[in-house]
């Protein structure tokens, strides 16, 4: 199959888990009266799986670090952690779709930015006019699925 292809599914697979592992870990949140146990659980159950994936497909590291790799490639844990914090807490009081949608807003943004930039070592695309509009289009897009009426 086509790379293209192959990576778009699997990226539309995972922004499909998105909302429902938002809606998953905020009702844990809230039968737990929690957002950050369920945090934590989430992430437990999520070390397991990863450490298991990992050593089935590549066996046990043999380094977890890597000379002239930056500090800050080791920091994406933190924006994770905020990103579960924040839609357990937020997602049960402010709906699945409108706490998702404004996390797709500010994924447009950040996307953008760094792309446009080549921030953190990404590609440098520069945001043309056209890539403007489809941005546009997509939170147009993100409004009008809010709209409930």
């Amino acid at each position: 199959m086509n790379n293209t292809i192959s990576y778009s599914l699997i990226m539309l697979l995972a922004g499909l888990g998105i909302p429902v592992m938002a809606a998953l870990n905020g009702g844990l949140a809230i039968k737990l009266n929690s957002p950050a146990l369920a945090a934590t659980i989430l992430f437990s159950v999520g070390l397991v799986v990863a450490v298991i994936y990992l050593i089935f497909t590549e066996g046990i590291p043999s380094m977890l670090y890597v000379e002239n790799t930056p500090w800050y490639f080791y920091g994406g844990g933190f924006f994770v952690m905020f990103y579960i914090l924040s839609i357990s807490w937020v997602a049960p009081r402010f709906g699945i779709a409108n706490a998702v949608a404004f996390v797709l807003l500010g994924q447009l943004i950040a996307m953008s930015l760094i792309e446009h930039f080549g921030l953190i070592g990404a590609p440098r695309y520069t945001l043309s006019t056209q890539r403007i509009v489809g941005l546009v289009f997509m939170v147009i897009g993100v409004f009008l699925a809010l709209n409930k009426k």
